[in-house]
């Protein structure tokens, strides 16, 4: 009964909005008191509450909307809160106090929030209401351009700020040619000043987005039937486009506001304790004004969340204004901004070049006190910067380090988590959650967190754009001391406590030849291990005893057992392998003669120069390699954790700028690698000349031909992640070259976590490590070398010969034949 007497007694608090900032002023309200108020919101947009940062990675394919929830319907559920989905509110009796939504629901309230947020600028172009005119601001907008992009062409984005290079980056990672049209001189210039913009146009360059900076767009072009064909600038020129995105600013919602005679100009007016002109009504988010300022960056937000939430429950807390911090959520490009850049006679800057490795700093200084800083390519000291920025420190004392950073001040370099522990509470360590340092280290030692993911479960940090996971684990081993081990609280999956490093040393040591003999000495919580153990317990035996260890049929994945790749309706692809990408008159015709035999319906040439035969039927698979192998074809195993394919340019053989036989390279390396097992996939290329036909400087090994040799590059990627090489040296002769890449390999398959790519590998190992083990030690690398073709012996075995003589040939018939008289 008392209970129910406190139930009756609860206020009723309405939210007009669900995203971000009034879900963290949720979160704040109900950390101080759980029952203070009754509460339901309206939220426009037909599903729960997700983190609008991360519609970047949805769009590019990293994640997805179900990754980036933040409170999903069981956590309403949980905390008592009426969520009216799809319910946009038309109207608020102030008198009342009532609001209306547009579905008919009408609630009553005791105190009000208005979080309407903001909507995107529509630039006033002829055009702009053809179809395929999107802008960016939500999730049915990302939908809207996955959509667009399955059906390919050019996108054009107008606008080279945050939202507009996001998206950029985002549909070129889904398949589209991309432009950016951007009507200043260089890119994010409200951000960066010239020199960093130079430098984030040439990384997006580099990425094949064509960036077109001084653009002013005239004309929107459609077609006859009302869709969008492409864009006119103002100089005449023309580009085709299917889609045309606009990302060139946002607007305060504010409609609502000012409808129900709220005080409103730009944004709805409030005041420091965030109410608006009626005592009973709160707003905040990208739909306020505050001192003249609206606001569209999450941590100023969020603090605005605090205040409110606070002064909700009877507190007098005051919201003065926030100095921002800038992140570009791209994969693969590093870059932090704050403050202001402009010049003046009474400011001082102090810059750091490094062009070998892509790094711009660079420091701006009034009265001795940091009030911009920009970083470009090595972001790690930001956090550190905008500290010293919020609180107006004196560097005089550290002008001459400076620019190195936090580990650098006082003398001799500071370990890293020296450098973190001497951070004050109340620096910034995730940005796109607003978690300061004071938290994180006061919730690991309240709950006990001994993991990343409980860090993160409990305190958000690291938690959505993922760039300062680094410093959060620096927190940890600061806090918890001996007491973390990395390794050993991030287990390969819930059936051991050993991480991956841990298990691949223990089998070792243990000369463990076996997944049963592994599972019982290494004490595995299951009888028999899961999908996600066992085929990396298999990977890391057939790695470390290739003459002894016999390979587990049950452990691989469904491509790997039947040796081609699964398609979406239960049919198979085949692609046959070509030595570096050549090919010949008779191998052409044989691949006719079975896709005409088994009436195959799709063939397509791949992106590492083989051809893809797409719909072979299961049971058909033997007889299509058993043709195939008659006209001399192996696996080309496009379905493997392997060796994939070496790419190649036509070399000396035909190009009049080749300077090597990059051709004659690549098939020396083919046939010289194929069939070894890797951690991951494994993608090679080989280029003739530095014009780099091949590309090789996106793969997970490339060399590049040169006058004077080869140049050996490694780590990089263009999937889901998107990064360039990093050189690992130069070499003079082709021998030298593949003995390199295979020491490189092996390195590789004794060092890498099953599934993790070449490029993870090599940031978690270290780039000069690798590097001296494979350039600069002699010995070490014969012995990876030595190793690797030892492996080969019993690796170079074609599947497709194997099944095609019978070998689990039970994996390609039915289990039973099913006639109409038999189920009958």
């Amino acid at each position: 009964m008392k209970v129910w007497r406190k139930a009756l007694t609860k206020q009723k608090l309405v939210i007009v909005g669900n995203g971000m900032a009034p879900g963290r002023m949720l979160e704040n309200l109900f950390e101080k008191d759980r029952d203070a108020y009754e509460v339901t919101i309206f939220n426009a947009e037909p599903r729960v509450n997700y983190n609008r940062l991360m519609l970047s990675p949805v769009l590019s394919g990293e994640k997805t909307y179900e990754d980036i929830i933040t409170h999903g319907d069981d956590w309403y559920a949980e905390h008592g809160v009426t969520l009216h989905k799809g319910a946009r509110i038309s109207g608020i009796d102030r008198q009342a106090k009532t609001v209306t939504s547009e579905t008919g629901i009408t609630t009553t309230y005791d105190k009000l929030v208005i979080a309407t947020g903001s909507s995107p600028f529509i630039i006033p172009l002829p055009g702009k209401d053809l179809d395929g005119v999107l802008t960016y601001r939500d999730l049915d907008d990302v939908e809207k351009m996955l959509d667009a992009a399955k059906r390919g062409g050019r996108a054009v984005v107008i606008g080279g700020g945050l939202l507009g290079l996001e998206a950029a980056a985002g549909l070129k990672m889904q398949g589209m040619d991309v432009t950016v049209l951007h009507l200043m001189p260089t890119l994010m210039e409200r951000q960066l000043d010239p020199a960093a913009g130079f430098l984030l146009e040439a990384e997006f360059k580099r990425r094949g987005i064509d960036v077109r900076t001084k653009a002013n767009s005239h004309e929107i072009l459609g077609d006859d039937a009302g869709r969008v064909r492409g864009i006119r600038l103002d100089d005449g020129t023309e580009i085709e486009a299917s889609i045309i995105v606009m990302a060139v600013g946002i607007r305060p919602s504010a409609d609502l506001a000012r409808a129900v005679g709220l005080d409103v100009n730009r944004g709805v007016l409030v005041g420091d304790d965030m109410r608006t002109s009626d005592p009973d009504i709160f707003s905040l988010g990208e739909c306020v004004e505050h001192r003249g300022m609206c606001y569209g960056l999450v941590a100023p937000l969020y603090e605005m969340a605090g205040v409110i939430a606070d002064n909700l429950l009877g507190g007098s807390s005051e919201y003065t204004g926030s100095v921002t911090a800038t992140k570009l959520k791209v994969t693969g490009v590093d870059l932090y901004s704050a403050g202001d850049f402009s010049e003046g006679d009474d400011r001082e800057e102090i810059v750091l070049r490094d062009a070998s490795a892509g790094v711009y700093k660079r420091i701006v200084l009034k009265d001795n006190k940091i009030v911009g800083a920009v970083l470009y390519g090595e972001t790690s000291d930001g956090p550190w910067f905008f500290d010293l920025l919020k609180k107006g420190t004196d560097v005089s004392d550290m002008r001459e380090t400076l620019i190195f950073g936090q580990a650098y001040q006082g003398g001799a370099p500071l370990d890293p988590t020296a450098a973190v522990a001497a951070l004050p509470d109340d620096a910034e360590i995730c940005g796109c959650n607003g978690v300061c340092k004071g938290k994180i280290v006061a919730t690991i030692k309240e709950k006990g967190l001994t993991s990343l993911d409980g860090v993160r479960a409990h305190t958000k940090a690291s938690n959505s754009c993922g760039t300062c996971t680094g410093l959060v684990e620096q927190l940890m081993q600061v806090t918890l001391g001996d007491a973390y081990n990395p390794a050993a609280v991030t287990p390969m999956c819930g059936c051991t406590h050993l991480g991956h490093d841990d298990v691949r040393r223990l089998i070792k040591s243990k000369e463990l030849k076996s997944i049963p003999a592994v599972m019982q000495e290494l004490e595995w919580t299951t009888s028999g291990g899961c999908a996600k153990c066992r085929p990396a317990l298999n990977y890391y035996l057939v790695s470390d005893w290739p003459d002894e260890y016999a390979d587990d049929y049950q452990s691989r994945f469904i491509n790997e057992r039947v040796h081609a790749n699964i398609q979406k309706d239960g049919t198979y692809s085949v692609v046959p392998r070509m030595w570096g990408g050549m090919t010949s008159s008779q191998e052409l015709r044989a691949i006719a003669d079975v896709v005409d035999k088994f009436n195959i319906p799709a063939v397509k040439c791949t992106g590492g120069q083989r051809i893809d035969m797409l719909g072979v039927k299961k049971e058909d698979l033997p007889a299509v390699w058993a043709d195939l192998g008659k006209a001399g074809f192996v696996s080309g195993q496009a379905y493997a954790k392997g060796l994939r394919t070496v790419k190649t340019c036509v070399g000396t053989d035909w190009c009049r700028f080749g300077t090597q036989d990059s051709t004659g390279l690549g098939i020396k390396l083919e046939k010289f690698m194929w069939g070894s097992w890797t951690p991951a996939k494994l993608k090679m290329a080989v280029s003739g000349c530095p014009r780099n036909c091949a590309e090789a400087t996106c793969k997970d090994i490339g060399i590049i031909c040169v006058d004077s040799g080869y140049e050996i590059h490694f780590a990089g990627a263009a999937g889901l992640d998107i990064k360039g090489t990093e050189v690992l040296g130069l070499v003079k002769t082709e021998d030298e070259a593949i003995e390199h890449v295979a020491a490189l390999t092996q390195m590789y398959r004794e060092q890498g976590h099953y599934l993790e790519r070449i490029y993870k590998w090599a940031k978690r190992i270290g780039l000069d490590e690798i590097r001296r083990q494979i350039m600069d030690d002699e010995a070490m690398r014969k012995a990876y070398f030595d190793r690797f073709v030892f492996s080969q012996k019993y690796a170079q075995v074609d599947p497709w010969s194997e099944r095609v003589s019978g070998k689990d040939k039970h994996e390609f018939k039915p289990m039973a034949v099913l006639t109409k008289e038999a189920a009958e």
